[in-house]
Parts: C-alpha cells; structure tokens; sequence
C-alpha cells in the first residue's frame, strides 16, 4: 500500500466476536477467547535526528529553492542559515517575507553572494539587500506579504493557483515591476502580467502557487516523533514552509520524548517534517528592543513633534469600542496610546498575533514577542497567536475593521501609495496591499500634506507605483481631514486644523476637492 505507513495484519485462529485491545510486541493486538488480531505499522518516511546543521544542510545542492522561515530576526533559523554559510552552496533562490539584516540571518547569505534571487515581501533597514537590488547584483521578486503567505500555503496544500483581490490595478497585478536592475540602472527582467477575473462583481488577480526544494524553519520544540510546537510570534511564516517543501528541516530549542505534547496542541504534524536538530545556541537578536518608560516631566515639544502629535491624536478618533484594528509603523501604532478610556481595541498585527498590549518594561522584552515593526510588545489578556498565513486570512476575509497607514501619495480617487520609489527607494509593499484589498476595512492615511520639499503629496493621481486603488477612506494630516468617495472619485474637505484656511489647503493640494457643508474643527483626543 503505497503512502506514509505499511499495514500489514495477522489474523489468528479464527473470526472473533467481542474484541478487547492491548499492545504487545508487535503492535496493537484486539483479543478474545477465540484469538487475535494484530495490527503492525512501520512507518516508510519519518523525520532524521541530526547532531549538527552543518550535517542536516550538507546536501543541498547550488541553485535550490530555500523556503525560510522568520519575520524579521524572530522565528529565524538563524542555525541553519549558519550551516549555508560554512557549505558555500550558491546559486540559492531564497522565499523568505525578509532577509534580515546585513549582518545577521539572510543577511549574511547575501554578503558572501550565495543567494542570486528572494522572493519577499520587505527590504525594510536591511541597507545590503536594498543596495545589491539596485546595483543589479541580486534579482528580488517582491510580492505581497499575505500573498507570499497564501502562495506558499497553497503550495503546500497542492493548490497550484488561486485568485486573490490583493494587488488589483498595481505592478504586481499590470506586470513590469523590475525584478532585475542592469549595471546602467536599466531593469534587465521585470515581473509577468497576473491573469484578471470578476467574481461576483469585484477584482481578483490570479497568482501561482510555490513549492520549495528544502525548507529551513525554527520551532521552539520537537517531540521525538517529529511534531512541532512554535512560541508567540516566532510561529509566523514556519508552519506554511515546513508544509511546502520537499524536504522540511527544522533546528528546535528543545527535543522531548514522545508521548510529551498534546496531540490537540501540535502545531505542524510530524508527516511534513524530514530533518531535525537541536540548536547548541540561538543569539535572537532583537531588532527593534523597544520599551515602556517611566513617566517624567514632558520635555518641549519642537514643530515637527507637535504636527506628527495632532495626526496621532486625531487618528485616534477612528477607534469605537469592539473593533478590530491593524496599525501600521510609526504614527499609526502611536495611535493606539490615546485610546479613549472604556473603548475596547483589538489590535492585530500581520506577524501573527491578536491583542497586542504596550510595549514592555526593561527587562520583560521578549525576542520571541513582536509586532509587524519588528518591536517588542506585550499582549493583553485573551490574546492569541497565529501562523501568518491565518493572519491574512484574516486580513484579506474582511475581519479587521479598521487599518491606518502611512503614505508617500494619494490620489483624489483613494488610490495609495506607499511602498517604492523605482531605481532609488525600495522598502517592499510588506502586508499594506493585504490590508487596503478588503471593502469591508476601513482605510485611514496618516501623513504629512506636503514632502520634505514642499510638494503636495495629495494629487489627481500618484506618480509612484501604487499600493492600492481606490482603497482610502479617509486622509488626516496636520492641516486637514478628507473623506474619499471611492466609487465615484473625490474629496471632500471635513475638518481643519487650528489655525488653518481653506486657502492654505488649496495652496497646498494639488488636485480639487469639494467642501462640506460644515467643515468642523479638526478633532484631537
């Protein structure tokens, strides 16, 4: 019988009436006074102990496809990636949502020039990976965070494409995003058009699956049966790759007997696990150590800090009571301290946890306990954690209710920009066209109404590559609030800051804008 296991059943004597089980030497027995039956099995593929990862990556040949486990430096096979580093295999394409930084995690890979194409969702700080991109040294395929999730999930699950709304009417979904940069700066390969359909009325674009040669991924425990148990938001990304490989090698903290876990609290099943090894050390390097301080006499606040506060608190009237919300880095996430006392806020965060709490006092961060920027923060009660391909379901299913976001342009219409200047700033779309792709979330932007220059970053239509279209419902910045009419195209002015005229935001939008009929003070917490 092909398949993971060989039955192979002795009857003994002749057929039994009432049946009592116990084990013996040779399996399960079922017995009564006639004779028995004995069941056997022996398992045709089970997961290899390793005693190092130089040993468990010995075999990978060059130009494989590594799928990598990790958000950021948490949940990193940080071993492993130790282990390519001393085979020198090269000609690596590594899917992993991140690469680290230079000098840690794929980072390091991409120094010593072993990896020749990522597949990833976000460049973010890591200064090597953006500079090999540009200068046409490293080919990078950039896809959406909840995309990769799902594509790599799909993979594992023998699903060879399926149709998504993330990415409508972006590079992503037209073609021509550059893969490959030329010496020059010209762009040698650029990515292929997605196939488009209408399913009940709204867009979809059609993406394929990925399988991978070999998976690296990091859990926290293994039993020695080969299941796997993941800690806080170090899970992320590790389940969907161990399921997607032809070959799943995982570096754990800990290996336990057996019969040590709960069959209902595994997360990924021994079946799609081949190799195992217990690291001899994990540095987890935090990213972004970031804590609660004290409170002491507020300092004076200079211009540039007192504008970003009256975005943040005026963001922070977008909370009610219940809801369930998604911030982005920076002003978004500092929202989430001036919610008003006795509303309730669900916070998710894309890496795979829902009810984040503030951050943590020194001495209580935790590497294994961070949020989509890569800081360490706590969690309140009733929390939860989750892979991130759960997460985008829950992202792209509508279940948020409300995501604010930063942005570099708007356009009249709500179409966002965020994620890329082409040939010289390339910080990757990260989950942003997951959180802007779902009708039922609400789309805040938080920015600053002009660039560093001066120009208007709310426009007839943005210059960047866009992140979404017709995705923003509403635009704070430190002058104004505008309302989007998605459907039909448009702003409408709302509310203005202290101080401000109609006058200064006409001076300072380049495109037309209706008026409300009241146009109220601008709201601040």
């Amino acid at each position: 019988m092909a398949g993971l296991f060989r039955f192979s059943a002795r009857i003994l004597l002749r057929q039994e009436t009432s049946k009592t089980p116990f084990f013996g030497q040779h399996g399960l027995y079922l017995k009564n006074g006639h004779g028995a039956c004995c069941f056997s099995t022996t398992k045709q593929r089970s997961a290899k102990f390793y005693d190092s990862a130089e040993e468990a990556v010995k075999d990978i040949p060059d130009n494989s496809t590594l799928l990598v486990g990790g958000f950021g430096l948490c949940g990193i096979p940080e071993n492993l990636i130790g282990g390519l580093l001393k085979s020198g295999v090269k000609g690596l394409t590594a899917v992993s949502n991140n690469a680290g930084v230079d000098d840690f995690g794929l980072g390091l890979l991409l120094r010593t020039n072993q990896i020749k194409r990522m597949i990833s969702s976000y460049v973010g700080e890591n200064k090597e990976f953006e500079r090999q991109y540009l200068s046409g040294e490293l080919e990078v395929e950039l896809t959406p965070q909840g995309t990769l999730a799902e594509r790599i999930r799909a993979g594992g699950a023998g699903v060879p494409a399926f149709f998504t709304p993330t990415a409508f009417g972006t590079l992503v979904h037209e073609g021509g995003s550059p893969i490959k940069y030329g010496t020059d700066g010209s762009v040698e390969i650029t990515s292929e058009p997605r196939e488009h359909r209408l399913f009940d009325g709204k867009n979809y674009i059609m993406e394929r699956a990925i399988t991978g040669d070999f998976a690296l991924i990091k859990a926290w425990k293994a039993d020695k049966a080969g299941n796997l148990l993941f800690r806080k938001t170090a899970r992320n990304f590790n389940p969907p790759m161990a399921r997607a490989a032809r070959i799943t090698i995982a570096e754990v903290e800990e290996i336990v007997d057996i019969d040590e876990f709960d069959p209902d609290s595994i997360h990924v099943p021994s079946i799609y696990v081949q190799r195992i090894f217990k690291g001899q050390k994990y540095e987890k390097r935090i990213e972004r150590l970031t804590l609660t301080k004290d409170k002491t006499e507020d300092a004076p606040m200079n211009e540039a800090a007192l504008m970003r506060e009256r975005i943040i608190m005026r963001a922070a009237l977008e909370f009610h009571d219940g809801m369930y919300a998604n911030l982005g880095i920076g002003m978004p996430m500092l929202a989430s301290n001036y919610i008003k006392p006795g509303i309730e806020v669900h916070l998710q965060s894309e890496n795979g946890v829902l009810g984040l709490g503030p951050f943590p006092r020194k001495g209580e961060q935790d590497p294994d306990l961070i949020n989509a920027g890569k800081q360490t923060v706590t969690v309140i009660p009733g929390a939860s954690y989750f892979s991130s391909d759960d997460s985008f379901a829950m992202i792209r299913g509508g279940h948020v209710d409300l995501t604010i976001l930063g942005a570099m342009e708007v356009s009249k219409d709500g179409d966002l920009a965020n994620w890329m200047i082409p040939g010289k700033m390339v910080k990757g779309m990260g989950g942003a066209m997951d959180l802007v792709s779902s009708p039922r979330t609400k789309v805040v932007v938080t920015m600053e109404h002009t660039d560093k220059k001066g120009n208007p970053k709310i426009l007839d239509s943005c210059s960047l590559p866009l992140t979404g279209k017709r995705c923003v419902d509403t635009i704070i910045t430190e002058l104004c609030v505008f309302n989007v009419d998605k459907e039909n195209g448009g702003l409408t002015l709302m509310e203005l800051a202290d101080g401000v005229t109609v006058e200064d935001i006409v001076e300072k939008t380049a495109c037309e804008f209706n008026m409300a009929d009241e146009i109220k003070p601008m709201g601040q917490v």
